[in-house]
């Protein structure tokens, strides 16, 4: 068999394993098995690539922020985030759905988790929302939108693994997402509004206006209990842009502050639940390191074998229009991450799809913002959507109920905020050239 051939049935076989409900790591490590035994690839080379790329400094971040947004999803800095948001925004109309776009964003800035922000701040907002007669499909879909804002405000954990794997600046990769992920969380917020609005209009009725002492007051009492919260991104992204703490270093202090505000100073977190966290995030780390290394050992297969010059060819010989190319990998990205979760996505794309477009000439920051937005996609997208699938469970409201207005947001809001960050590169460069100056390189 040819090489084409034998990679297109590799190709094949995984998306058969993936479909009929195949665990990652037993679908990936048959992959493997498949292309050693057709390629006759001598095994102990391939062990050896493994576990060097999951020794990696960097990856040491991943266990960190897990245990960081294990920890704050286990305390009360959800809600006091929410009751500020909500003291700040409780005039507009229909504030709670503004509300939770705004403290999805924040809390992913201090998790970096979309599932850790989804899994804290739906217990809270939902049954708020619920008693003040939002309709429910329309708030559970927007709590499931939302959960993909932890992978698109830094520091994101899936950015973080995508700059691991494509070898470039950490950094330069939440700079990226900075802009996408704040345009996103804005039309959420509006999007919901005026859906929520048109289903019930009693949710136009804003609340009396305080005397200015009065509300001041409340307002200060609020800020003041949120400031452990608040302060946590201020640290962690000022300790990273400032240069005083690499990607690393910042999920370490994300870990030990969020372990002192959920035991001293909350004071909700027994030593017996600590321990519990402690071992649920190890599990995690596990599960995501065992996909690392087959999908590293994978793509290297892949590599070896000459798949970048193949995608290459297949995307030059329909054409050579920069945009139409991006199209074709934005719609291949798309089904990628309607199958598998985000994290296998993610490395399986920044491994052999970051190659293809550096030769195309796009930058891979660039790329970094585009993935970001197709893995939130992704992850409410069904077969897979896992994002979908939590919110349902945690809400009580069927996935078929709020399947509408998932869909509603994704065509009003995830579709164009995919198209502008893919036809217009400065809308996601912009920043890391302001902010690194004469550091920021394209490639």
């Amino acid at each position: 068999m040819s090489t084409g051939l034998i990679l297109g049935l590799t190709v094949l076989i995984l998306m058969i394993l993936i479909v009929i409900g195949t665990p990652m790591p037993v679908a990936f490590g048959c992959c493997i098995v498949f292309l050693v035994a057709t390629l006759k690839i001598p095994v102990a080379s391939l062990i050896n690539t493994g576990y060097a790329q999951t020794g990696s400094y960097i990856l040491l971040a991943m266990p960190l922020f897990v245990i960081g947004g294990a920890l704050m999803s286990n305390s009360r800095i959800g809600e006091t985030i929410v009751d500020w948001f909500e003291c700040l925004l409780g005039r507009v109309k229909a504030c709670l759905l503004p509300v939770a776009s705004a403290a999805f964003a924040l809390f992913g800035a201090v998790s970096g988790s979309g599932m850790a922000v989804l899994s804290c701040l739906t217990p809270i907002l939902y049954p708020r929302m619920k008693e003040k007669g939002y309709p429910k499909e329309t708030v559970a879909a927007l709590l499931c939108c939302a959960g993909p804002l932890g992978l698109l405000i830094p520091p994101s954990l899936a950015q973080v693994v995508y700059a691991w794997s494509a070898n470039v600046s950490v950094l330069s990769c939440f700079l990226a997402i900075v802009t996408p992920g704040l345009l996103l969380t804005f039309l959420l917020a509006v999007v919901t509004q005026r859906i929520a609005l048109r289903k019930n209009p009693a949710l136009g009725v804003v609340a009396e206006k305080e005397p200015p002492r009065v509300y001041c007051k409340r307002l200060g009492t609020t800020t003041f209990k949120s400031i452990p919260g608040l302060l946590m991104p201020v640290i962690i992204l000022g300790g990273i842009y400032s240069g005083i703490m690499t990607t690393t270093e910042s999920a370490a202090v994300a870990a030990v502050y969020a372990m002192f505000i959920a035991v001293v100073v909350y004071r909700e977190l027994k030593f017996k639940q600590l321990v519990n966290l402690m071992a649920d995030a190890g599990v995690t780390t596990g599960v995501i390191m065992l996909n690392v290394f087959f999908i590293m050992i994978f793509s290297r297969l892949l590599l070896d074998a000459g798949i970048k010059d193949i995608i290459l060819n297949i995307l030059l010989s329909v054409t050579d229009n920069k945009m139409i190319i991006m199209l074709m990998v934005n719609i291949f990205m798309i089904i990628l991450g309607m199958l598998m979760d985000d994290g296998c996505a993610n490395i399986l794309c920044a491994t052999i799809l970051v190659p293809v477009i550096v030769e195309l000439g796009i930058s891979p920051y660039h790329f970094a913002a585009i993935l970001g937005v197709n893995l939130g996609m992704g992850n409410i997208t069904p077969p897979a959507a896992p994002f979908l699938y939590m919110s349902s469970r945690i809400t009580g409201v069927p996935v078929k109920s709020m399947l509408r207005d998932v869909m509603l947001i994704l065509l009003l809001c995830y579709l164009p905020v995919l198209i502008i960050t893919t036809v217009w590169p400065d809308f996601s460069l912009w920043l890391p050239k302001l902010v690194m100056g004469d550091k920021f390189t394209m490639f």
